[in-house]
């Protein structure tokens, strides 16, 4: 039995000096993690965060959201420079660009606020309305806002009943133009698009384009500037396709922004994107869009949007 004497071992009390300090700095690496951990504790006691409305200060960092118009490094190449740009022009605050490996992945940004600035294509720009969003601009070029579906040239696809029993490739349920306008214009020229095909949700535009190259998919469906931008980029794999079909077009892409951002921050974004096409150094960033002016626009703006998705979910879905 150990004898104690004054609280403590007496053994412990009687070691040598040496022999006590080698013992207490062998037990500092077993009691010092034990330390950490009850500071903090003591520290994240009652802690809870705190939210505030978006400073205009430089140290605000503003995340700008594109919607997967191409993959991520892509998207980057093309619209890195413009962002660069409202940064340059508006030292007073920091836009970062966010791309999203998915649909799926950018609805979720949006849909909880992640997101400060975004360009959403029509049909989640609607829907961003109901997590605090407002639309302040759009996209141009509504003419360009279409459906394309593409086949490959050798495949004897020559109508839209030879798609019967056979695969089309889409980039994501929720895309507008690439996805429910093609879907539509398949139905009103005949087709059960709920029983006569099989859907093949791929994740990005330029992978329903190149599931049909690959034989993966009969038909794929996209729209404009992914596909021009895919012909540029892949000539030879380009020249063996061919674009079969194009639906009518819709309102063109929105400019959205988060309710906290202050007023002034978007109406100073706001102006230098709606001036970009009346100087040069604007034109050649619209041009790698392709793009030819961002416009002015409202919630008005976006019924016939509105108007279409009422249609498609009476007849299709």
């Amino acid at each position: 039995m150990i004898s104690m004497k004054n609280g403590y071992p007496e053994k412990l009390t009687r070691l040598p000096p040496k022999r006590c300090f080698s013992l207490i700095a062998w037990l500092i690496p077993f009691l010092f993690p034990l330390f950490l951990i009850a500071c903090d504790a003591q520290k994240n006691e009652g802690y809870s965060p705190a939210y505030t409305s978006t400073p205009t200060n430089k140290q605000a960092v503003l995340i700008f959201g594109v919607h997967p118009l191409h993959n991520p490094q892509r998207l980057y190449e093309i619209y890195g420079p413009l962002v660069e740009y409202l940064n340059r022009n508006f030292p007073e605050i920091t836009i970062r660009l966010e791309a999203s490996r998915s649909y799926e992945e950018f609805d979720r940004k949006l849909y909880s606020r992640h997101f400060h600035f975004a360009l959403p294509n029509p049909y989640q720009t609607l829907n961003s309305l109901k997590h605090g969003y407002h639309i302040f601009a759009k996209m141009g070029d509504d003419k360009q806002f279409r459906g394309i579906i593409i086949v490959r040239k050798d495949s004897n696809i020559n109508t839209v009943g030879d798609l019967k029993g056979k695969i089309v490739s889409f980039p994501a349920p929720t895309a507008l133009a690439a996805t429910l306008m093609p879907l539509y214009f398949l139905h009103t020229h005949g087709l059960d698009v709920n029983q006569d095909i099989t859907r093949l949700f791929s994740g990005s535009q330029e992978s329903s384009i190149m599931n049909v190259y690959l034989r993966k998919s009969a038909a794929g469906a996209t729209w404009p500037p992914p596909w021009q931008s895919f012909v540029e980029r892949n000539p030879k794999i380009a020249a063996e396709l061919e674009v079969k079909w194009e639906s009518p077009p819709l309102v063109n892409n929105g400019l959205v922004a988060r309710d906290d951002v202050a007023p002034e921050v978007v109406d100073k974004v706001k102006t230098l994107l709606l001036n970009l096409h009346t100087h040069e150094e604007g034109r050649q960033l619209l041009s790698a869009l392709p793009l030819m002016r961002f416009e002015s626009a409202t919630e008005a703006t976006y019924q016939p949007v509105r108007d279409f998705l009422k249609k498609y979910t009476e007849t299709v879905h």
